[in-house]
């Protein structure tokens, strides 16, 4: 089989026609190679979706140092309707938090002591928002809007630096 360049806009057609002097099998091959490959690069698009709130024991603080802002939402059940609650407020406006590069992190098992539970230490709801360099920016006892929560992220000096560079 020989290497056809892939586009995602490609049509099955169009990979078939790349490959004229193929036998009939192996355009079919091609043509399934494509398919596998667009698959899989949607599903990988869909896993990094930055506005899919992650499980605190799946991930660590340190990783997303100077990457990302993480917003932490801490419960002792998921079923706590503050909880409940925060998370409906954040998913109601991603974009904000978006712009701001924010990554969403919840924790709403108290028994499984995840890293991050273990180093933030909260004590029933808590909503902690990160600064990129891995300090605490602030932490809140009860849910939050998103429009106070991007305030209190653009008063972080590490974004007003951003925002003077002309990052985002």
């Amino acid at each position: 089989m020989r290497p056809i360049p892939v586009t995602f806009g490609m049509t099955l057609a169009a990979a078939v026609m790349l490959a004229p002097s193929a036998t009939l099998a192996q355009q079919a091959d091609d043509a399934l190679a494509l398919v596998a490959v667009a698959e899989t690069a949607t599903s990988e698009a869909e896993a990094v979706d930055p506005t899919a709130p992650r499980a605190a024991a799946d991930v660590t603080l340190e990783e997303f140092q100077w990457i990302a802002r993480p917003v932490i939402v801490f419960a002792d059940t998921p079923a706590d309707p503050r909880f409940v609650e925060q998370m409906q407020l954040l998913a109601d406006r991603p974009d904000p938090l978006l712009e701001r590069d924010v990554v969403i992190i919840v924790d709403t098992d108290p028994s499984a002591s995840s890293a991050i539970r273990t180093a933030l230490r909260p004590r029933g709801f808590s909503l902690v928002v990160m600064q990129k360099d891995g300090s605490v920016g602030f932490r809140r006892p009860s849910p939050r809007d998103v429009r106070e929560i991007v305030r209190g992220i653009d008063n972080f000096s590490f974004r007003q630096e951003e925002l003077r560079s002309g990052g985002q």
